[in-house]
């Protein structure tokens, strides 16, 4: 196979500059050195991890187990590396992710505590010009943005924060040196993922831990512990059948339970009962590989509701606790599944207690704690654990420009507009990994950022080959793209919940479906078929 070719250029100019160095930014950068070319990646953090450097937060771990939450691009890498739990915790995927950075030599083109500013596409060189916070001025052919889903903390929203006299912590920038709790009196705000996973922890160190709550998510047990040597060993003989397998799936989730190809009302109610119990016990988020008609037919998502709404409260002591904390407002799943490690057995704690935010909103902050509703919370410390402006947040940030000047957020007022979820029409050789548009978060992150960075090679490939210089999304494409990813989404319950998958977390942020519902096998053949048909959905100069 013949490489592609390149013009040499002074050190300011690069084929490509990557935005971020989490799972997608370094594999972009592999690929792109395979190919022979220059890039250079820009990464805010000061070092290689991306969500995993900033998210050390006690009890912070994946819910994917570490044996498909990896690179798969590598066989001795898969084969080399020894993870010590089923499903990793922060230090050890961020342990991983530096080993591959080593491995493959890739920190010397890295510039690490460094926030790209401004992207500027250059109508008469037809390359971007990228501007830093640090002052750097390069520019480039390409501009890939491998800037994460869940990488814009949403900013504090109550009023006070300047007057409160304890500690105000965040889990997206936690102390590197971390926290000690004992003998304090903590609260924190959000019950997500985030706070599903360190509210046990915190509350096994502090003198009293209040919870505030507005919504109550869906947990399940994530089953975690010692990685089990003859598991491992099994699934590191059969790795290859194990990520083709996950690549012709919806969530590329396939180790220990297969995906159900039935619909849960075809089947008598025992067995969906003890198709329930497998994968509640399986733990982690082996119930999106359930039944295929969960999250598309109300009757059959009521099943899986009514067994989880049991399943939490059989752990919880008090009835009145218990009904906060079942939620009752939307179907299962259509809010992120949350896993967790004796979340509502903590609430059966003395030292624990649960506010409801819904019933009586926060009003402010105030210089001993947290004022809800005409009651004031007396707190030592205050956490914050109330996500991220997901998806697009990450791009917002930056002042990206296209065509004539155009302005990226000025395209993406009314929601996101992309072609396939990897270029937007009028930014030319520009490329978004796993961003709105694409199966991203519902699908294994790991790889699903393999798999877009391999699509835009391809892409960079067949321009030099046939010696072109520039691709874009059509108009047309675009907007036909944002009408299927709609009418998947009008198809599913998912737009029947409040969540960030619709960007109802963030005031002001336009409701949209941000990610493509339809599961990856059918995105990956979408996306195969556009490369093959030689991109008709894109405009090449």
């Amino acid at each position: 196979m013949d490489m592609p070719t390149f013009p040499v250029r002074p050190e300011t100019t690069y084929d490509a500059i990557v935005v971020g160095a989490g799972f997608a930014g370094l594999y972009m950068l592999h690929r792109l050195r395979q190919m022979g070319l220059k890039a250079r990646v820009y990464e805010a953090g000061e070092n290689v991890g991306g969500t995993w450097y900033w998210n050390r937060y006690p009890g912070a771990a994946c819910d994917i187990e570490s044996l498909e939450y990896s690179y798969s691009f590598d066989e001795a890498l898969q084969q080399e590396w020894k993870w010590t739990s089923r499903f990793a915790r922060q230090p050890e995927i961020l342990a991983y992710i530096n080993h591959v950075a080593d491995r493959f030599d890739l920190r010397r083109d890295i510039q690490f505590g460094t926030r790209v500013s401004s992207a500027v596409f250059d109508d008469a060189t037809r390359c971007w010009k990228v501007e830093t916070n640090r002052g750097d001025a390069v520019t480039a052919r390409f501009c890939v943005m491998a800037t994460g889903c869940l990488s814009a903390p949403k900013p504090i929203e109550y009023p006070g924060a300047e007057t409160f006299r304890g500690r105000i912590l965040r889990t997206q920038a936690w102390p590197r040196e971390g926290v000690d709790f004992t003998g304090l009196r903590v609260g924190i705000v959000g019950t997500g993922s985030t706070g599903i996973q360190c509210i046990p922890i915190i509350a096994s160190q502090a003198r009293h831990l209040t919870v505030f709550q507005r919504t109550p998510n869906f947990s399940i047990p994530a089953g975690n512990g010692p990685m089990d040597p003859a598991y491992e060993k099994q699934i590191k003989a059969n790795y290859g059948e194990l990520r083709a397998i996950e690549r012709d799936s919806d969530v590329g989730i396939c180790a220990r339970l297969r995906p159900e190809t039935r619909r849960a009302l075809d089947v008598d109610a025992n067995e969906r009962e003890a198709e329930y119990e497998r994968r509640w016990t399986a733990g982690g988020l082996y119930f999106y590989g359930s039944f295929v008609d969960l999250l598309t037919d109300k009757a059959a998502n009521d099943t899986i509701t009514a067994f989880a709404q049991r399943k939490i409260r059989e752990k919880i002591t008090d009835p009145k606790v218990a009904d906060l904390l079942v939620p009752k407002d939307y179907p299962f799943g259509a809010k992120r599944i949350c896993a967790d490690t004796g979340y509502y057995e903590t609430f059966n704690r003395d030292n624990v207690s649960l506010v409801d935010v819904k019933a009586q909103p926060i009003r402010e902050i105030t210089p001993n704690g947290l004022k809800v509703g005409d009651d004031e919370h007396e707190l030592d410390v205050l956490i914050f654990a109330t996500g991220f402006d997901a998806m697009t947040g990450a791009l917002a940030s930056i002042d990206i420009r296209g065509r004539d000047g155009v302005k990226f957020n000025d395209c993406w007022k009314n929601g996101p507009r992309n072609h396939l979820g990897l270029m937007t029409s009028g930014f030319p050789n520009m490329f978004m990994t796993t961003g709105p548009g694409s199966p991203s978060v519902l699908y294994n992150m790991v790889l699903g950022n393999e798999y877009h960075v391999d699509w835009i090679m391809g892409c960079i490939t067949y321009l030099d080959r046939n010696g072109r210089s520039t691709i874009e999304a059509t108009p047309e494409a675009e907007a036909d793209w944002r009408r299927t990813v709609d009418d998947i989404g009008r198809q599913t319950l998912f737009a029947n919940a409040s969540s960030w998958y619709m960007g109802d977390n963030v005031p002001g942020k336009p409701r949209v479906v941000l990610p493509y519902l339809g599961g990856f096998r059918a995105y990956k053949k979408t996306c195969d078929t556009e490369a093959e048909s030689g991109y008709p959905g894109f405009a090449i100069a």
